[in-house]
């Protein structure tokens, strides 16, 4: 699948955030290139490039820094402060996409940021070992650094998580964060249905999370929209149709409660913090917000 790049100009880029844990999100592309099968953010193609598979396409917001400044700016002004809440890269894309090198909005980003002077938290969420490029700036930030890890499987990143970096790489960054005095957290969403089926591959993860310095971990539930519904089993019916039972079973409550039994057991004797003190589930957290 070819990648389509686009350059466009952002009007906003700061924008308040609905998701918990998080005041403001900073989407420096539209459209990711990893183009994950269970992905909730793949309803962006529907109105953004109708009729372009997810994973296809990203657009690159070439202003988005200057966009930034004038931002902060302005919330400065209005706030009289320079902390207006946490800022969490990213929401509906990858910071670190492979074009990421090229283009480096992310990074940019975030020296506007430092330059600002900002005293918010602000949080990374990744899937790319690109994100240890910038080390020498998170050190200037009040930063934390999160990697998703659904599995410590290659094999399985590749079938489910199309061109996104393998799963060792991603554990060999998160080493890499730490022991450069990095705060690290580790993001296992969504929780796939093989934790439960073989509950040993959650301890493993747990395990080799704390043993590289991982003292966060933030869980979710799959989040089973109609888009993400039908792109992922339309998927599963051409490559591996016996999943697919496992897959509509994640979407039940009495599965949630299983697994949380689960989880609650794996974590006992672990020196892992859960963040919220919760499993996230989407559609709980947009009953919250209404």
């Amino acid at each position: 699948m070819k990648l389509k790049i686009n350059k466009i100009q952002a009007k906003s880029v700061l924008t308040p955030s609905k998701l918990p844990g998080a005041d403001w999100v900073v989407n420096s592309y539209v459209g990711c290139s990893f183009g994950c099968k269970y992905c909730y953010a793949a309803f962006i193609g529907r109105w953004k490039h109708p009729g372009k598979e997810w994973g296809s396409f990203v657009d690159v917001k070439i202003n988005a820094p200057e966009i930034l400044k004038k931002e902060l700016l302005k919330l400065e002004r209005k706030h009289g402060s320079k902390n207006f809440g946490s800022i969490l890269f990213s929401s509906v894309t990858d910071p670190y996409l492979g074009i990421e090198a090229k283009y480096q909005i992310t990074r940019k980003c975030l020296e506007v940021l430092f330059g600002f002077g900002y005293q918010g938290e602000i949080s990374i969420l990744t899937k790319s070992p690109l994100a240890t490029r910038d080390i020498d700036l998170f050190k200037k930030l009040n930063i934390s650094v999160g990697f998703t890890v659904t599995t410590l499987e290659d094999k399985v990143v590749r079938f489910l998580e199309g061109n996104a970096p393998p799963a060792s790489a991603r554990i060999k960054a998160l080493k890499q964060l730490y022991e450069a005095g990095i705060f690290t957290y580790a993001f296992i969403g969504p929780l796939l249905p093989h934790f439960t089926v073989q509950k040993e591959k959650l301890e493993q993860l747990f395990t080799k999370l704390e043993s590289i310095g991982i003292k966060e971990v933030w869980l979710e539930h799959i989040h089973f929209t109609p888009i993400v519904k039908g792109r992922l089993f339309k998927y599963l019916e051409k490559q591996a149709p016996g999943l697919i039972p496992e897959f509509k079973k994640a979407d039940t409550q009495e599965y949630r409660n299983q697994l949380e039994k689960i989880i609650k057991s794996a974590l006992m004797g672990k020196n892992l913090k859960l963040g919220l003190n919760e499993v996230i589930y989407h559609r709980k957290v947009k009953q919250l917000n209404k």
